[in-house]
């Protein structure tokens, strides 16, 4: 069950203090405070765990200062959409909506390599209007012996020259709590030209010490992915563990599933789960399609694989598109052969165009139709 109380409604005020006295004489429940803080107000919305099914809704709304009580009908108390629940859907970062009703595109180098590249990639996306992209400075491997990227060394100059080129967030992967650190640190001093939204990689899903971390802190947004090999309802518990310690500013990723049923395609496109993860929960859904698919392959009508699954994916009402670009793929560090080129990236952001036009037409062709019922 959730209680959510009014904006007006502070700490130190006699209301507040009035729904927690009368929650404390409620045998076998527990609160947990979670706290939205805007530009002018703040939210607070109290989760109640335990016994709550003999709690009596009306009872609890009847408070001075409660706005409205939720109770809980899926497994995702916070991340999840609730019967009668009125809580937004999405946030706002460094001046870009995250919701799931619209659409970002990430685009960018897989794994950072040096400062001419990452240049090259900054610069197109300014030109073709872009103000997002990603940058990895941290590289899980499956190989040892592989590139693991340039990890803290390389985010001063990473940050500087996204903040010269206008990038307001940079979708960055990390692999441990010292990630996070440094790359809080590197923003600190290079005075925060742009921002970071942490992701945690399909290996790391279920590495729940790094999510409780990573979800203490509510500075930097998140992306998670899909978890390797396990199910979507175990992936959206993950996602869970970050809301429950206080970061609710989730977007989830679908990266494909690792099968040999999907071949020849690295991975089994799982796109189809788009609408899903918008039923269940409140989280804005991202796309992967270039771990996904893993080649340049294309049909005989000329369209590349990577970009029919990504199409399939906004048709389908993703709300973010996280895939690679490189200025030179053959030397590209990481994932260089399924790389899109930059000369090929007004060309992508025209077909998604297409794609999310035909989304729009959708809605509103559905809209007219439950008019008329």
């Amino acid at each position: 069950m959730i209680v959510i109380l009014k904006s007006d409604v502070g700490e130190n005020s006699p209301e507040y203090r009035q729904v927690f006295d009368f929650l404390a004489n409620k045998p076998n429940v527990k609160t947990r405070v979670h706290q939205e803080i805007g530009a002018q107000q703040t939210l607070t919305e109290i989760y109640l765990i335990g016994d709550t099914a003999s709690l009596d809704k009306a009872e609890i709304e009847a408070l001075p200062g409660v706005e409205r009580v939720v109770r809980v009908s899926e497994e995702y108390r916070i991340l999840g959409r609730h019967k009668d629940d009125p809580r937004p859907a999405g946030f706002e970062y460094n001046g870009v909506k995250f919701g799931q009703d619209n659409l970002n595109v990430f685009a960018g180098l897989c794994a950072v390599d040096n400062p001419q590249h990452v240049e090259m990639m900054l610069k197109a996306l300014r030109d073709n209007g872009q103000v997002c992209t990603r940058m990895g400075a941290y590289k899980p491997r499956t190989n040892p012996y592989s590139f693991q990227g340039h990890g803290k060394n390389c985010l001063p100059w990473v940050f500087e020259l996204a903040g010269k080129y206008g990038i307001k967030v940079i979708a960055m992967e990390i692999t441990h709590d010292s990630h996070l650190d440094e790359v809080r640190e590197a923003l600190e001093k290079t005075g925060k030209p742009t921002g970071v939204m942490l992701q945690i990689g399909t290996r790391n899903t279920q590495n729940f010490e790094l999510l409780k971390i990573v979800g203490r802190q509510r500075e930097l947004p998140v992306l998670l992915k899909r978890g390797f090999g396990i199910t979507l309802e175990e992936s959206l518990n993950a996602a869970e563990y970050l809301a429950s310690e206080g970061n609710r500013n989730v977007v989830f990723g679908l990266r494909g599933m690792k099968t040999n049923m999907g071949d020849p395609h690295r991975n089994f496109v799982d796109f189809a789960h788009v609408p899903v993860v918008k039923r269940l929960t409140r989280m804005p859904v991202c796309i992967d399609p270039s771990h996904s698919v893993g080649t340049r392959d294309c049909a005989p009508d000329g369209i590349l694989d990577v970009m029919h699954v990504t199409a399939q994916g906004v048709v389908a009402g993703a709300n973010m598109i996280l895939v690679d670009f490189h200025p030179v793929p053959p030397k590209a560090l990481v994932d260089g052969p399924q790389a899109l080129t930059i000369d090929e990236l007004p060309y992508f952001l025209e077909d998604v165009a297409i794609a999310r036009e035909a989304y729009e037409k959708r809605r509103a062709a559905t809209d007219r139709f439950l008019k008329k019922r």
